[in-house]
């Protein structure tokens, strides 16, 4: 489509205007299943996206599609409950919009968050994984067309696009709270079918160790405009062909509620370390 700076920041001022002196830090994307922590934000104010110009309507289950704005754990925080996918038919630039707004609202760091696949078969379903690095090959960036040099370089390096003090302070985190945190790869593809055995045997040849439909996307752009990165995936369920059965979407959504104690804590405990 093509957004212009003009676009973003008429975005940005329609939730300047219900914010008033508000200045987020923390920008928070909660994947599927994992969307109650929005809930849990003090002093909230609550803004759908599409009573934001600009901003795109999230069906995905499980994603309730609006910002919410607050405290949490003494962070100032904008949190996406729910975000928008490329598999819904919003282009990849429609589906990091929101990061670029978030940017120019104050937020300086990203905590992207998502339900995931697990590839790796020596973890199992419902661990924690910290991302230290994604692959995204077969599609095109967020980044196409028309640099905006208002939010980053045309080439930027993605050599750390997840942040290496972020992810030692995860790292550090989860060790003192005892809740064991796999560390590896997140592989992206594009949904909404759940991938094949044999893709799933690709991605492990390849590198990776979790396969999702989301987060790359927005981590590509997070990056392009200089914010610090947080990834954490919930290993929901070992991804197909590893297991004799069926996926669904409904062994998602109950995995992001049994893991809900240790993944919000993990999560609240490092934002107060930020």
């Amino acid at each position: 489509m093509g957004y212009t700076m003009e676009q973003y920041r008429a975005s940005a001022k329609a939730i300047r205007d219900r914010l008033g002196d508000f200045i987020p830090k923390v920008a928070m994307v909660l994947g599927s299943g994992l969307g109650y922590m929005g809930d849990e934000v003090e002093g909230a104010v609550a803004i759908d996206y599409l009573d934001i110009p600009n901003f795109k309507a999230s069906t995905a289950p499980g994603h309730k599609g609006r910002l919410v704005f607050g405290t949490l754990e003494g962070q100032r925080v904008a949190v996406m409950q729910g975000r928008t996918h490329h598999y819904e038919g919003y282009s990849y630039e429609e589906v990091s919009y929101a990061v670029r707004v978030l940017r120019l609202l104050g937020c300086d760091t990203l905590i992207a968050t998502n339900a995931a696949g697990c590839v790796n078969t020596s973890w199992q379903a419902g661990d924690l994984m910290l991302i230290t690095d994604h692959i995204k090959m077969f599609s095109e960036s967020p980044l196409r067309g028309e640099n905006l040099p208002e939010f980053g370089v045309r080439f930027p390096d993605a050599s750390h696009l997840y942040t290496p003090r972020l992810r030692e302070l995860a790292r550090q985190t989860a060790q003192e709270l005892g809740i064991p945190l796999r560390e590896g790869v997140y592989f992206y593809c594009y949904g909404p079918q759940y991938e094949t055995p044999a893709e799933v045997r690709a991605a492990r040849v390849l590198g990776g160790d979790a396969v999702g439909m989301s987060t790359a996307p927005e981590v590509i752009v997070a990056g392009h405009c200089g914010m610090e990165v947080l990834g954490l995936t919930l290993l929901s369920n070992m991804a197909a062909g590893i297991l004799d059965q069926p996926l669904s979407e409904q062994e998602v959504l109950e995995a992001g509620e049994a893991a809900r104690e240790k993944f919000s804590g993990l999560v609240r405990a490092c934002l107060r370390k930020m």
